[in-house]
């Protein structure tokens, strides 16, 4: 799971991603130059069943952050850039809500809702470019061979070309399986699922909630494959350098529940389509990434690829009931662990031992 943090200049979100990942701002030694980490995506279930089997290993799932340069028009006519942009499954916009006079706009004024707008025309010039240079090459392909694929992407691109020049991103685009298959290697930037994260000042963290709750309904109304989340990243650098009893006394000053940027992990993982089910033992406890909607048999192939191949069965138990019941004892004759086949359709949080030949 990768995911690009992307923003205007003085946003913040170069300190975001060092707050994300650990990974200290270091000179780039080209001005297109990445930066990549892994943050752990937060999971109280895991703890629950680490304290049950006592492993000596607990593993959360993680996702991979990527701190891009600043976007700009200039950025995204590099090759470099834009070829690490692509890779990503998704992107995260750093929005400036904070105003501080001592941290100049590039634009002169605070206006996040300008700078979404900007940044998204950005995306979308960028895959118009891209569609237009296919269209002319397809243009002459298509007067040499006779070939229905070559038709019917022409088809798909053009839709895409009206819909790039209305200004729309393709992120809303509902794409049949074959056709989605027959564009997908134009990673196109706009089509990527994005979170908006808007960046408060202090004076603004206890407002945190009702921020979001604002900016949910300005800026996502209508839209698909779009979420916005909230922090304060003043608070967050400072929370990292205080040990985790500091920590609950400094959010509880500004009456804020917990760490904004747990949330903001949980909601980008839901932003891509992912859950976790998990195993646990007295060897490990662990996390496992997955699709909504997987079946058993897929999720047993995320754990070893013979698991899938193999497959007999899953014995599936909801997380709770096993730290309830302390373990596996006892679950079955209580009809609470389960043996289900290869089409059953794993639930966020099922606990799974894959029976397999």
């Amino acid at each position: 799971m990768k995911t690009a943090i992307l923003g205007l200049p003085m946003t913040g979100k170069t300190s975001l991603f060092t707050i994300l990942t650990g990974v200290h701002e270091a000179a780039r030694t080209g001005s297109m130059e990445t930066r990549i980490g892994i943050t752990r995506v937060p999971d109280p279930r895991l703890d629950a069943l680490a304290t049950i089997f006592q492993p000596p290993k607990v593993t959360h799932a993680t996702i991979e952050f990527i701190d891009f340069p600043s976007i700009s028009k200039e950025a995204l006519r590099d090759p470099s850039y834009l070829a690490s942009l692509r890779v990503a499954d998704a992107i995260a916009h750093v929005v400036r809500v904070f105003d501080d006079q001592t941290v100049p706009h590039e634009k002169g004024d605070v206006n996040p809702a300008r700078d979404i707008e900007d940044v998204d025309t950005e995306l979308v010039l960028s895959d118009l470019v891209v569609v237009e240079k296919r269209l002319e090459r397809l243009e002459k392909d298509r007067k040499k061979i006779k070939d229905p694929g070559l038709d019917r992407e022409f088809e798909l691109l053009v839709e895409a070309k009206a819909k790039l020049e209305a200004g729309e991103p393709l992120r809303a685009w509902h794409l049949e399986p074959d056709d989605e298959k027959r564009l997908r290697g134009f990673q196109f930037l706009s089509q990527k699922p994005i979170l908006y994260v808007l960046n408060l000042g202090e004076s603004d963290a206890p407002r945190l909630n009702e921020v979001e709750a604002e900016y949910r309904t300005k800026i996502l109304q209508g839209k698909a494959n779009v979420e916005v989340t909230a922090v304060c990243g003043k608070i967050e650098a400072e929370l990292a350098e205080l040990s985790s009893e500091e920590a609950r006394d400094y959010l509880t000053s500004y009456g804020l529940p917990g760490s904004s940027l747990d949330r903001l992990i949980n909601v980008m993982y839901r932003l891509l389509g992912l859950m976790s089910f998990l195993t646990a033992g007295e060897t490990e406890v662990r996390a496992w990434t997955i699709p909504i909607n997987s079946t058993a048999v897929k999720a047993a192939g995320a754990i070893h690829s013979d698991f899938e191949k193999k497959f007999i069965r899953a014995e599936v138990v909801n997380w709770q009931s096993l730290v309830d019941f302390s373990g596996y004892g006892g679950l079955r004759d209580k009809g609470l662990l389960r043996l289900e086949g290869k089409e059953y359709i794993v639930k966020d949080g099922d606990v799974l031992v894959i029976r397999h030949s």
